[in-house]
């Protein structure tokens, strides 16, 4: 790659040419694309990997244009799309807390609303009738969890929890703050989210990295690009699994007790390098980042640094597409869809910018059988994108309903989508 490009191109990135480019030399460059394609065996298919630096690192982010009156994303057949929510300020993601109210997350990467609105659906008509702001004046929050009298609220600099009472409106109170956590991160490695195990004595917080592969030294790394487990209080604090690049959504395989996540994988290898991917998290294993990708394929800006993680790298269970954002997942844990659609994951897609050609910019379905994936992905919610230089919205969390139905947050868009079964 001509240097004087790679330069422009780490500097509308958002990084210094150091950082972006220090780590891979012309020579090594030329090296990685020597290696030829690799195979590696997924729990779908056998997926052909290309080498390294065989296209270049390209900056395409289209234009963010909102939907037109009138005009609302695609659903297959036998189902029915209808606006939840709108003027929303970044819904990027939903809970529904045990008594069926609906907390939304607005937050964003720069300006951010910084709050959590209360939808509740009083006369159960798909339509919400009341709106409140239940908290404010937050710190990017994204999980959100109600657990022993408590709601919890995963801001980007730490975990709070705050005294609550089922049914109430809005929560003034300070609250207290029981895990520090490395605030911010790469691009949108700010959000931390949130999931309990089944009894409650356990919660789960997913920590995207600080960089795209470690950048600025391993220091800066600390206790990210992991899903950590803590006490109820806060105490007890591990790793449950590492390597883990920007883990975002979380959920638990229905009929299992096996905890699945939406990775966001790694940028500037080339188009198809490295696919995003949803995997069952194994406890204790280690997924690669930084030092390698799908299983034993060394990254090239990190050749020859950790020879023993790479050995130790977990092959994720299910790409999803490179560069496609992945970062909501849901289990459908209801009987309303049709039976192909029961226990299967789907997955929000926010959408590329480090490709070419768009990807992403949907939601996805991956068919399941006994708690394991059962074939390969396809397209569930479409219409998102207008043409390569413009989208109508972006999806990033999928919540399922208690009546069956599922929420897409389009955290552009302002809107919450509601799908339902005709």
């Amino acid at each position: 790659m001509n240097t004087n490009k790679l330069a422009l191109l780490c500097l509308l990135a958002g990084f210094s040419v150091v950082g972006c480019n220090s780590k891979v030399s012309e020579k090594e460059k030329e090296e990685a694309q020597q290696q030829g394609p690799d195979s590696v065996a997924t729990q779908t298919d056998k997926l052909t990997l290309p080498a390294p630096f065989v296209t270049e690192s390209v900056e395409n982010r289209p234009e963010e244009a909102g939907w037109p009156e009138g005009k609302m994303p695609t659903a297959p057949a036998g189902f029915t799309v209808t606006k939840f929510a709108d003027k929303l300020d970044s819904p990027r993601w939903t809970y529904i807390a045990p008594n069926g109210d609906i907390f939304v997350a607005e937050s964003a990467t720069k300006k951010s609303a910084d709050r959590i609105t209360l939808l509740r659906d009083v006369n159960k008509d798909g339509k919400p009738e009341m709106r409140e702001i239940f908290m404010e004046k937050l710190n990017k929050p994204l999980g959100m969890l109600v657990l022993n009298n408590f709601f919890y609220v995963a801001n980007t600099d730490g975990l709070y929890r705050y005294p609550y009472k089922p049914g109430e409106t809005k929560i003034t109170s300070k609250g207290e703050k029981i895990v520090e956590l490395p605030a911010g991160g790469y691009n949108n490695h700010w959000t931390r989210n949130l999931l309990a195990n089944a009894d409650g004595s356990k919660i789960y917080i997913s920590v995207g990295s600080a960089s795209n592969v470690a950048d600025h030294g391993m220091d800066e790394e600390k206790r990210r690009a992991n899903i950590l487990e803590v006490n109820p209080d806060g105490s007890g604090e591990r790793v449950y699994a590492s390597g883990l690049r920007n883990p975002v959504g979380m959920d638990w395989a229905p009929g299992t007790k096996t905890l699945w996540t939406a990775v966001n994988e790694r940028d500037k290898l080339g188009d198809e390098l490295v696919p995003d991917y949803i995997t069952s998290v194994k406890e204790g294993g280690f997924y690669g980042w930084p030092y390698a990708y799908f299983g034993q394929n060394e990254d090239p800006r990190r050749k020859g640094e950790n020879p023993a993680l790479v050995a130790k790298t977990i092959v994720p269970d299910v790409p999803v597409g490179s560069h496609t954002a992945s970062l909501g997942l849901a289990f459908y844990d209801k009987t309303k869809f049709p039976a192909k659609y029961q226990n299967g994951a789907f997955v929000g897609q926010h959408g590329s910018w480090n490709r070419s050609a768009l990807s992403g910019y949907k939601v996805m379905f991956v068919p399941f059988k006994n708690g394991k994936p059962a074939g390969k992905p396809e397209d569930f919610l479409t219409g998102f994108v207008e043409s390569e230089k413009k989208v109508y919205g972006r999806p990033v969390g999928v919540t399922i309903m208690d009546d069956g139905s599922m929420l897409v947050n389009d955290d552009t868009g302002g809107t919450i989508w509601r799908v339902a079964a005709q």
